[in-house]
């Protein structure tokens, strides 16, 4: 079965109550009901892990080397400025997608630079939650599409 690692920066923990008319109403628990909801139906199985420290998400990152097949990963804050998650990205060899749930490039002009999106297969921002049903959608094709060559 594939294995989809689906990871949250800073501050989406307190989603629901987060500035709701950029992040939406939902929390993080709903959002990843839905994600696990889409993934069933895809069958494939999703791991969650959300921490406001860039060096935990980097930890959890390396613990899935070689035991997932992918990424989501909406870094939050450290979309700016995350060189170091950056690298465990890079270092995971694994597809990425990188989702936002508001529009970055909408919001202030340093929010609109991701160190990450060029390292990503792509990045899905501005659809709320469908961001990452979206990016569970694209990135299990292109696992199983890439598993057969």
């Amino acid at each position: 079965m594939t294995r989809i690692l689906v990871l949250n920066g800073p501050n989406i923990n307190v989603l629901g109550r987060r500035n709701p008319t950029i992040y939406g109403s939902m929390t993080l628990g709903e959002i990843n009901d839905l994600i696990s909801e889409r993934a069933e139906s895809l069958g494939v199985e999703v791991t969650f892990y959300q921490s406001n420290l860039e060096g935990e998400l980097i930890d959890r990152i390396q613990e899935s080397w070689g035991n997932i097949e992918g990424i989501v990963i909406n870094p939050g804050a450290l979309t700016h400025y995350g060189y170091s998650l950056k690298d465990a990205l890079i270092d995971a060899v694994v597809p990425v997608i990188e989702v936002h749930l508001g529009n970055i490039h909408a919001r202030e002009e340093w929010r609109s630079h991701s160190v990450v999106a060029d390292i990503a297969r792509g990045q899905i921002a501005g659809f709320g939650w469908r961001s990452y049903t979206s990016a569970l959608e694209i990135i299990a094709g292109i696992i199983e599409e890439e598993s057969s060559l």
